[in-house]
């Protein structure tokens, strides 16, 4: 299956809302601040939230990269809705 930007871009727009209502959250699931929270006080690491879903951006841009790699266009996907959550919480912040 092939898809071009905005099918990929409503995709990750889909899954978004996939998850809130599979999590059963008014807000959508937004689970960051608490992973965020657990890992910092397991590892003394000072992330923030952003900094969470930066990571998550930059993991799904790692395995679309990998080398010999088959495409796998949920990589696309999730990297979109992720970025996505980003500038939201980058929002949320300022």
């Amino acid at each position: 299956m092939s898809m071009d930007a905005t099918e990929i871009l409503h995709t990750a727009e889909i899954c978004i809302g996939d998850r809130a209502a599979s999590r059963d959250q008014p807000d959508g699931e937004r689970s960051m601040a608490r992973t965020v929270a657990a890992f910092n006080a397991l590892t003394g690491h000072r992330l923030s939230e952003r900094d969470g879903w930066l990571f998550m951006v930059t993991l799904k841009a790692a395995r679309a990269a990998t080398p010999g790699g088959r495409h796998n266009a949920d990589d696309y996907v999730d990297m979109c809705a992720y970025a996505a959550l980003t500038g939201e919480c980058a929002e949320r912040v300022a």
